[in-house]
């Protein structure tokens, strides 16, 4: 979430860029998903740019932006992890992916049966929902989220979940006063994060041809 229209815009082309180049430069498949992440952010960034454009209200981009936001990144973000985890680490990620799975569900189930309403706030944009258990559903979605991020095995994927964890307190105040969203601004630095990752990975090694391994 950004605190207008024109930011919500700036940074989504800018994210989608990021996540451009990161999908351009990898080198693993198993990396695809985390580096396809900004792709996915800038994309969310567009669609609230139309919700300031048009004033909010519960259209179709109001619960597009409300499926990114929950159900599909609390599943996409850990599955990414585990996907590009080293081997020794990916049962205990596993574990992140079962409770974002779960989380997602639920969440899944309330954007089905309840009425999702975005409103303008100064310079910020509130998503009313009612989620059943509020305050059980957002635990569950940082502990699959920045939890599977802090238990990667990779130190830079472990940096980002801290930045996440600490970034996203600092974001969540910043709402609740009404001040400014700066959502937008956390996922900017955590992508360029990820772009930095994907630079840093090494690339997979070949297997040598059978003639070769004989030598």
């Amino acid at each position: 979430m950004c605190w207008s229209a024109t930011a919500d815009l700036v940074a989504g082309a800018a994210l989608s860029s990021v996540g451009a180049a990161c999908v351009l430069r990898t080198r693993r498949a198993g990396d695809l998903p985390l580096a396809a992440l900004p792709l996915l952010l800038g994309a969310h960034q567009l669609i609230e740019a139309r919700i300031w454009h048009i004033g909010g209200g519960t259209g179709a981009a109001t619960v597009a932006w409300a499926v990114i936001a929950l159900p599909l990144l609390a599943v996409w973000v850990p599955f990414g992890v585990w996907c590009a985890a080293p081997r020794g680490a990916r049962r205990r990620v596993a574990l992140f992916v079962a409770v974002g799975a779960v989380t997602a569900a639920f969440l899944a189930h309330a954007l089905a049966v309840r009425p999702v309403r975005a409103e303008i706030r100064g310079h910020t944009m509130a998503y009313v929902i009612g989620l059943p258990r509020a305050e059980l559903l957002v635990a569950s979605y940082l502990i699959a989220t920045v939890g599977a991020l802090l238990f990667s095995g990779d130190r830079r994927l472990t940096a980002l979940g801290i930045l996440t964890g600490a970034g996203a307190l600092v974001c969540w105040l910043l709402w609740r006063l009404e001040f400014a969203s700066t959502w937008c601004a956390l996922a900017a630095v955590c992508s360029v994060i990820l772009y930095g990752w994907v630079r840093g990975r090494p690339a997979p090694k070949r297997a040598l041809p059978a003639w070769d391994t004989a030598r």
